[in-house]
């Protein structure tokens, strides 16, 4: 299978963005450029917001989640066409009072795991730390982003000399195994806080506030016999986030609301102010159709022809584990995009929502697979069914499959990428309209 050269480029332009965000804080503020490149106009939550039909627009929350919509001209019968998907990814969270001194010689940072990682991943490699840093500027406090660009800490292993039943398995302890080394003995309490005042420019005094995060600083790779693999940091779900962009910007209907909403927090359950579970995306939707002048019957109409695509990565079928997946609803890379289903409703996906998109990608030119978790396994869940609670429409739960996923260093397909981009432009160019309680009429 030779990689065509686009991809392998869509693919590149993938790990660039990756690379520049380290933290779902620096992820949104990239899709900040990205719009505003676009010609997007930003809108903040405590302001009035003016907006005509033909704009485009974007708001944030907590600067780590974002939503971006444009509108159609032609909006007697709208809908919104929404593509959601989510900034965070599993790290390690620095504490308040960072820094452990052990025994005058060395000094750890202290940390806390966030979300579900594969521990063992974060062990003998460069890291770094980035994340927000509120500044105190009279009587305002300004956010700002940081990011330390060099190698800086690093988890070390305990010699297999020290450990000899390690590779029988081995249960970490986040306080005890997963401290990263920071500095020796010439290290001192309060190094980080100035080191992270230098890099802003700031006095230390003035920082009244930080969220702090451990990251991989390992190099992006695309390799494989056909160059058909990438990976790097964060595919889970900045592959998505980033493809659903792309394909936001291509598209447009002038009788949808298109929405491209990126949620933080998907990783510890979606259940704050800035997550999937939060109003965000029900107080935006709201706002749009208040601000356009339309009534309260007008909006439950356009939510009823609405349609969400849940974008977060799949699992892939696993090369030395097979059986860990199901005997015939599995995946592979770079075979296409992947629809997930559960009779739990995990995830959103019904026989409604998986005819529409089948009939998306079959337009779209782009090849479909079908992934359900082993019925005697437990899998986990995704972003959808959190925001169908606050904004009920009909939603598909979609991804590309992937390997090692929540590891710090993940593996994806190349062509996928591009795969995804192309059916999130189909989307975008399209029309859902509920005919009645029988019929979805989709049409350009």
């Amino acid at each position: 299978m030779e990689v065509m050269k686009m991809d392998k480029q869509i693919s590149q332009e993938l790990v660039t963005f990756i690379k520049q965000s380290p933290t779902a804080f620096h992820a949104v503020a990239n899709m900040q450029n990205i719009l505003i490149e676009h010609g997007y106009e930003e809108l903040l939550e405590g302001q009035t917001w003016q907006i005509k039909k033909g704009g485009h627009y974007f708001v944030t929350r907590n600067n780590s989640s974002i939503i971006a919509f444009n509108l159609g001209e032609n909006l007697d019968n709208y809908s919104f066409n929404v593509a959601a998907s989510h900034s965070d990814s599993p790290t390690f969270k620095v504490k308040e009072n960072a820094e452990i001194e052990i025994k005058g010689k060395y000094t750890q940072l202290n940390t806390e795991g966030y979300g579900g990682m594969l521990c063992a991943t974060w062990f003998d490699r460069p890291l770094s730390i980035a994340g927000r840093v509120l500044v105190q500027e009279g009587d305002n406090y300004v956010t700002k982003l940081v990011n330390i660009d060099r190698d800086l800490v690093m988890i070390p292993n305990v010699a297999i000399h020290m450990n000899r039943t390690v590779n029988d398995g081995y249960a970490y302890n986040k306080q005890v195994d997963m401290l990263p080394l920071f500095g020796g003995s010439e290290t001192k309490p309060g190094d980080l806080k100035k080191l992270i005042a230098d890099e802003l420019g700031v006095d230390v005094e003035t920082i009244y506030g930080t969220d702090l995060y451990l990251y991989n600083r390992m190099e992006p790779s695309i390799w494989g016999a056909n160059e058909e693999f990438i990976s790097c940091p964060q595919l889970d779900d900045l592959q998505c986030a980033y493809t659903s962009l792309q394909g936001f910007l291509k598209g447009a209907n002038k009788q949808s609301i298109n929405v491209f909403a990126c949620f933080d927090n998907e990783e510890v359950g979606s259940g704050t102010k800035q997550g999937a579970g939060s109003t965000f995306l029900y107080d935006a939707m709201r706002r749009i159709n208040n601000a356009l002048g339309k009534g309260e019957e007008e909006y439950y109409r356009a939510l009823a022809s609405s349609f969400m695509l849940s974008a977060d990565n799949a699992h892939a079928v696993h090369p030395n584990h097979p059986a860990k997946t199901d005997v015939n609803n599995c995946v592979y890379m770079n075979e296409g995009i992947v629809v997930k289903s559960h009779a739990g409703q995990k995830y959103t996906s019904d026989a409604v929502s998986i005819a529409v998109f089948k009939g998306l990608c079959k337009k779209a030119g782009v090849p479909v697979q079908f992934f359900s978790n082993r019925s005697d396994t437990a899998g986990g869940s995704t972003l959808g069914n959190i925001a169908m609670v606050q904004v009920s429409m009909n939603s598909v739960d979609i991804g590309l499959p992937q390997l090692a996923m929540h590891s710090s260093y993940e593996t994806a397909g190349v062509k996928d990428t591009a795969y995804m981009i192309k059916v999130m432009e189909e989307f975008f160019n399209s029309h859902i309209e509920e005919m009645s309680g029988h019929i979805l009429k989709v049409t350009k």
